[in-house]
């Protein structure tokens, strides 16, 4: 399995943050080298950004995390419902099937030409692989998880399509069948931060199953694999001590960027 990069890490975050309404204007520059198309729902709420270059490869796809208090709700039903991708069944969470199934049109379409989430993308992104282009999907929150399910259907459907899946505070997507015959254990990585509590939802240890390399950032450290109860307990004591830590120089070090604006 290949390392993430510091400038991918980067790059897929920036893009995952300018997936919600509320981005920071200056990160807006990111965008400027690449040819885009929005998948829309049917608020009028971007919900998929995808993204390529002529002279690259590379089709970066961006899905976005829940918004609004409708989304969240979805996200609290711990029910699971049966899903096909492509060759099998599972069983997934189902808010994050509700995500997959919702209708969306393109930014080059009306809201009358809607289509569900999944049926919509594979149209849009086919023209761009018949161009010899592989994908990255990437997401945040709940959109991590769809990004997820949406790139092993999408490797279902074309082998060797996708380049690799980055996701961000994701939480668990579906049961342990669904982690034993995902195709893209060695081209994911989920990246957690500290004590994320979404991470570790859905609550019900050993029935929702994470899948891929976890990626854990915490203490100014890397961490990879790390078992969920370790993560706990790790940062439990991090939050005990922290009191202690804000006294160390290193502290004083890692904020020297701030007296560039003093």
């Amino acid at each position: 399995m290949k390392k993430l990069k510091r400038y991918q890490y980067e790059r897929y975050a920036i893009l995952c943050q300018l997936a919600y309404p509320d981005a920071a204007a200056n990160y807006q520059k990111v965008l400027k080298p690449f040819h885009e198309r929005l998948l829309v729902d049917k608020y009028g709420r971007m919900s998929v950004r995808i993204l390529w270059m002529e002279n690259k490869k590379e089709v970066i796809v961006v899905f976005r995390g829940s918004l609004g208090l409708r989304d969240w709700l979805a996200n609290m039903v711990f029910v699971p419902a049966r899903i096909k991708q492509v060759d099998r069944h599972f069983y997934v969470h189902w808010g994050f099937k509700r995500l997959l199934n919702q209708p969306m049109f393109s930014s080059t379409k009306t809201i009358n030409e809607a289509l569900p989430l999944r049926e919509l993308l594979v149209k849009v992104l086919e023209p761009l692989r018949q161009q010899g282009k592989r994908f990255t999907f990437t997401g945040h929150s709940s959109g991590g998880a769809v990004a997820v399910l949406m790139a092993d259907y999408f490797e279902r459907l074309e082998a060797k399509a996708v380049k690799r899946v980055v996701t961000f505070g994701q939480p668990a997507v579906a049961t342990r069948s669904w982690h034993k015959h995902y195709l893209l254990h060695n081209k994911t990585y989920r990246i957690c931060c500290d004590l994320d509590m979404v991470t570790f939802m859905p609550p019900f240890p050993y029935y929702f199953w994470h899948v891929g390399k976890m990626l854990w950032l915490h203490d100014d450290q890397i961490y990879e694999n790390t078992p969920t109860h370790e993560r706990f307990l790790k940062s439990l004591h991090s939050w005990l001590l922290r009191p202690i830590t804000y006294h160390y120089m290193r502290k004083y070090i890692r904020n020297k960027t701030l007296f560039d604006e003093h």
